[in-house]
């Protein structure tokens, strides 16, 4: 589905004289540069990184653990990226937080395409691929939440699961883009011309899209909302807003946002990440094949994350998430044995339903958090309960079980692994209250009322 037939689908609800259309396209393109860039990297850490930057030890997986090392420091750095950037956004808005964003990204992926390998400067290559992570990193923590919300915080209170959903759908497109490019690199050139300098373009290419990103969000408006609660702020001086205002007044909100995260961030990155790394390990399967494997399964992700998330808005946000966390606990004990068949088909079937289950979860946050926080804390509630899991969710989950698999040769400790995460991520969807078409106008009336702001008013 296209943003124009979504528009179209959704035309009833959608509020005239908002470019929300405009807004959207905002966001999703955005997101669709960050994250090409965040995701080549992890693609890149499985494929190339391991040989390229790390010295040899006779063990492949060894260069590949070596390489989730790094990728994890960009996971640790997104929460720091949150707290700046979510404080900048509450306090001077979404649309300039998002610009910023999109720059440091863009610079430090083109740098990363610029670096010399171990074989030239020793370790001193990991040491500024680590670097420059850990700044792609940062950049990254601070740009989901101001995505989202610039969206959700103008979409209508019936449909604003379905239209939030739409930048979660660009994160796949994201991905695509560079399993795409390195798919097209790895098939085109010789495994040492791939090796030796076609991974590069990947990166180099983030530089042209950037500007596009850029450009885009250059023309949007700050939601009026957001507008209104800076003008509050500023009015009552005894109200506060930001990172530590969050923390203070809204800690169950923030755990809760964690708890949703934790399962579904650990379930991506062992579908996209980890399943690459079992069938290379294992398998011997070859890098074009699970590219290709990938591509399909982005492109179905992309697909459906928008239904899922109109669902939301018809049944509930918590119905549709609770089947997500319940359904992908079981996804590792029919995946793991698909993926041994090695059959073509049924490895792009079980990566697609991988993805699938996780849509189920991954639609609704944004309407979710943007439902939990009021508008003055908004951005640093939704960024650092959503970053924050990342450090031990999804940095540790490709990771973990690619030692798993070296020390047992078993997929079952990975299993165990989901199982446990998506019985966190149930509780914390149960101890949620439904928000299904709330107005956030009366999140920050409720919010007022608890501070004693009798000029708060009725927006």
């Amino acid at each position: 589905m296209s943003i124009e037939q979504g528009l179209a689908n959704d035309a009833g609800h959608a509020p005239k004289g908002t470019g929300l259309k405009k807004i959207v396209a905002a966001s999703m393109v955005g997101t669709v540069v960050e994250w090409y860039e965040f995701f080549l990297y992890a693609t890149a850490a499985t494929l190339v990184f391991g040989k390229y930057f790390f010295p040899a030890t006779g063990n492949d997986l060894d260069g590949i653990i070596q390489a989730f090392l790094t990728y994890a420091v960009g996971f640790i750095a997104r929460p720091l990226g949150g707290i700046v950037f979510g404080q900048i956004g509450d306090k001077l808005g979404r649309k300039p937080t998002l610009q910023l964003t999109i720059i440091i990204i863009g610079v430090s992926t083109f740098l990363m395409g610029c670096l010399p390998g171990f074989a030239d400067i020793g370790y001193l290559a990991p040491a500024l691929l680590v670097a420059l992570r850990f700044i792609q990193g940062f950049a990254l923590g601070g740009e989901w939440g101001g995505a989202v919300l610039l969206v959700a915080e103008h979409s209508p209170n019936k449909t604003r699961a379905f239209w939030s959903s739409w930048p979660q759908a660009a994160v796949p497109v994201g991905n695509l883009l560079a399993t795409l490019v390195l798919y097209i690199m790895s098939t085109t050139l010789s495994s040492e011309a791939f090796l030796g300098w076609g991974w590069r373009v990947a990166f180099w290419l983030s530089a042209v899209i950037v500007f596009v990103g850029y450009y885009i969000r250059t023309n949007v408006s700050e939601s009026p909302i957001f507008l209104e609660a800076k003008e509050l702020v500023e009015k009552e001086q005894a109200v506060s807003y930001g990172v530590f205002e969050v923390l203070r007044k809204y800690p169950k909100g923030i755990f809760q946002a964690m708890g949703l995260r934790f399962a579904e961030n650990i379930m991506y990155y062992l579908v996209v990440s980890f399943a690459i790394v079992y069938l290379k390990s294992v398998h011997k399967y070859d890098t074009s094949s699970l590219l290709l494997a990938l591509l399909i399964a982005h492109l179905i992700h992309f697909a459906i994350i928008p239904q899922y998330g109109r669902l939301a808005d018809r049944i509930g946000r918590k119905p549709v998430y609770l089947a997500g966390a319940i359904l992908g606990a079981t996804w590792p004990f029919f995946a793991f044995p698909m993926f041994d068949t090695r059959n073509a088909v049924v490895i792009v079937l079980a990566v697609t339903i991988g993805l699938c289950l996780h849509g189920l979860m991954y639609a609704g946050q944004p309407a979710i958090m943007a439902e939990m926080f009021p508008t003055r804390m908004r951005y640093s509630g939704a960024s650092l309960g959503s970053q924050v899991t990342s450090i031990f969710a999804g940095s540790l989950a490709p990771l973990l079980a690619t030692q798993w698999l070296k020390d047992t040769g078993s997929w079952l400790p990975t299993a165990i692994y989901l199982v446990v995460a998506c019985a966190i991520t149930t509780v914390a969807v149960l101890s949620l209250k439904e928000t299904k078409g709330i107005a956030l106008e009366d999140v920050d009336q409720e919010d007022a009322a608890r501070e004693g702001l009798l000029t708060a008013g009725r927006r």
